[in-house]
């Protein structure tokens, strides 16, 4: 492995920003850093947080308002995360952060490697994973519950009042807004698990499980497929051949698939589940722009009922 690529998830290939060796990435940003700090403390009270994933940022700015400064460096929702590479102005922003979240449970290791390159005693970094109420074995992907995304936000008020004690009320009273706002979602979860629960289902792979567990679905795709899928790697030759009869006999009434997440494998079985008249739903694992973790879950529950309504058609 080339020292460019040290800092990309596993399985993902080196995209064009900025590509420099780990060691002159540290340099480079170490050099910047003393300046930026100082340029900073002219500036008045503000938390600058980095969130390893947008909709952990999203949140972030949505509890700590004006008082904060989020930077989220997985956000395009065109990009593969198994494909992210650390740039310098990631290092940097790093390693000026008050305090980082991310994920953890495996799935943003190349954020432990940038904490551990800029260590900081007064950084607070809060990791989702060990935050989580609900866990799925082998599923790292647990901002997709509700659950656990308001644990996040549980863990994350008291944090900023540590770090601007002077902003303590405000943190307080946008937690109080935030924890009420998942409510719309479990109600519309709620009404499709009612009308839908049971229905036979198929996942490209693991992330939407957080939600097709509790929505009640029969999710028949192998976990073993799914999971591959989900690290980037082939499928086990068996599990992808009961994956596509399954769509081709029609087993499955939807097709649920990660539009991050692209691979012969699974253009392949789209096009089958297309070819067999079975809806496809697609998902994220960003925040696209100028949505909400709120909003965008919102429109995939949307997207999801009308898929299943078509289905029962």
């Amino acid at each position: 492995m080339s020292p460019a690529a040290v800092w990309t998830l596993e399985g993902g290939e080196p995209d064009e920003k900025c590509k420099l060796p780990v060691p002159m990435t540290i340099l480079v940003a170490t050099l910047i850093l003393s300046t930026t700090l100082s340029l900073g403390a002219l500036a008045s009270p503000i938390i600058k947080i980095v969130a390893a994933e947008n909709f952990y940022g999203n949140v972030a700015e949505q509890i700590g308002g004006d008082e904060v400064s989020v930077t989220s460096i997985m956000s395009d929702p065109n990009v593969n995360p198994r494909e992210y590479e650390s740039s310098v102005e990631d290092a940097k922003a790093v390693a000026a952060a008050g305090l980082v979240i991310e994920n953890g449970g495996g799935f943003d290791g190349w954020m432990d490697r940038l904490l551990s390159a800029f260590a900081s005693t007064s950084r607070i970094v809060l990791k989702a994973f060990n935050l989580a109420v609900k866990k799925l074995p082998g599923n790292g992907h647990v901002w997709y519950s509700v659950d656990n995304i308001q644990a996040v936000a549980v863990a994350l008020s008291p944090s900023l009042q540590k770090l601007l004690p002077q902003s303590t009320e405000v943190f307080l009273r946008n937690d109080r807004v935030f924890q009420e706002s998942p409510e719309p979602i479990r109600e519309k979860m709620t009404v499709i698990s009612s009308r839908y629960a049971g229905t036979p289902i198929g996942l490209t792979e693991t992330i939407y499980l957080y939600q097709a567990v509790p929505l009640g679905l029969r999710v028949l795709t192998p976990f073993a497929f799914q999971k591959a899928i989900a690290e980037g790697i082939v499928p086990p030759t068996a599990t992808t051949a009961e994956t596509e009869n399954q769509v081709r006999q029609q087993q499955i009434r939807i097709l649920i698939c990660n539009d991050q997440s692209i691979s012969t494998v699974t253009i392949k079985a789209q096009a089958e589940a297309r070819a067999a008249n079975i809806a496809a739903v697609g998902l994220t694992e960003t925040v696209p722009p100028g949505e909400t973790y709120q909003t965008s879950t919102l429109r995939q529950l949307d997207e999801l009922r009308s898929a299943l309504i078509f289905a029962g058609s």
